[in-house]
């Protein structure tokens, strides 16, 4: 699915950007994978500070994810604009989407130049979910999650 990346600055301000690239690239240790182009604004955020958290979008949030990608943190506080619910990561230090059902928290280990896109490699720290998706043995049911594919 698509994705918004959230991470902030070390100047404590928040942005995010819609991802088209992005999977999973280990299980162990659980890791993610994101595509962010170097001309981005959230790039050098995600540069600077080493974090970034990878929020998966339910199909309800088309048009802020379309906002998202298509609009600059250079120029506006776009997350406000939108009036996204913001929380805290628990073990990194950038924004959670609250809107979405699940934010992983993850720490970059390493990244890939691959042309157009830098890869970058995150370490799963925390996973935020929704109660309702989290099964007894604490499992995510992605089944449950109408995830938006914006292609």
């Amino acid at each position: 699915p698509d994705l918004l990346v959230s991470c902030r600055d070390k100047d404590g301000n928040n942005n995010a950007l819609a991802v088209g690239y992005g999977c999973n690239c280990s299980f162990d240790p659980p890791m993610v994978m994101v595509g962010i182009v170097p001309s981005r604004h959230s790039y050098n955020m995600v540069k600077e500070t080493g974090v970034f958290v990878v929020n998966l979008v339910p199909e309800e949030l088309r048009e802020q994810y379309a906002y998202l990608g298509s609009h600059s943190g250079r120029d506006e506080d776009k997350l406000a604009k939108l009036g996204m619910n913001l929380g805290e990561g628990t073990k990194v230090n950038a924004p959670l989407l609250l809107d979405c059902p699940v934010n992983i928290e993850c720490t970059v280990v390493d990244s890939i130049k691959t042309g157009s896109h830098e890869m970058f490699i995150g370490k799963v720290e925390y996973v935020h979910a929704n109660e309702d998706l989290v099964d007894e043995q604490g499992n995510v049911d992605y089944s449950k999650i109408n995830l938006l594919k914006f292609r």
